[in-house]
């Protein structure tokens, strides 16, 4: 039984490399396309996946602390609040940066490049999440399910962010852009404040 469990959590730290490497690559892409087409849909998604590396690396610790029980719920604990707190952290930008945007009628330019990296998160991050909600199930831990929720928030968001941008792209509709960033705010501090205050499964503290 014990080997079942060392063989999940390196199944939960593979996927775990794996959503840091292509979320590295979709924040630098994503922010870039944002920064240069002044579009605060794609800025803000960048800046989500900058937050998913950072959840990552946070689930990462908590995994390679699995085998010690004393440090276990501990780890679990921190883990959940790094996650929770910087997707209040994304809210609180998206929204200021969005009202802005709309108020001053800053009108974003095309980014075809933000499309393609939009559509490909609409397909890799699923596929992502799937795995990571087989794995906590198995393991029994509320971080790694806190990250499988948050990857499968990219998912959402990179579909709200891809309608936003592609309205934008296809007709010219720039307030469509920020009203797609702060159709995001909802989905993101509803998912920071349940990670602030998810308590860990008992399991994680005594298997």
């Amino acid at each position: 039984m014990l080997a079942a469990r060392h063989s999940t959590v390196r199944q939960g730290i593979l996927l775990s490399y794996a959503t840091i490497g292509y979320n590295s690559l979709e924040a630098i892409g994503s922010l870039i396309a944002g920064l240069l087409s002044g579009s605060v849909a794609l800025v803000g998604f960048g800046i989500d996946s900058i937050i998913e590396v950072i959840a990552s690396l946070a689930v990462q610790w908590r995994l390679r602390t699995d085998a010690d029980l004393s440090r276990r719920a501990e780890s679990e604990m921190l883990t959940l609040r790094i996650v929770g707190w910087c997707f209040v952290a994304l809210a609180a930008y998206v929204t200021v940066d969005s009202v802005k945007s709309l108020y001053l009628a800053e009108e974003p330019g095309r980014s075809w490049f933000g499309l393609v990296i939009l559509v490909l998160s609409v397909i890799v991050m699923p596929v992502l999440a799937w795995a990571k909600r087989r794995v906590a199930n198995k393991m029994q831990s509320t971080a790694l399910e806190a990250e499988a929720k948050q990857t499968s928030l990219c998912a959402y968001l990179s579909v709200i962010a891809l309608a936003g941008v592609g309205l934008n792209a296809l007709f010219g509709w720039w307030w469509a852009d920020p009203l797609a960033a702060l159709a995001m705010v909802p989905i993101i501090v509803n998912e920071g404040v349940h990670g602030i205050r998810l308590e860990p499964h008992e399991h994680d503290t005594c298997c």
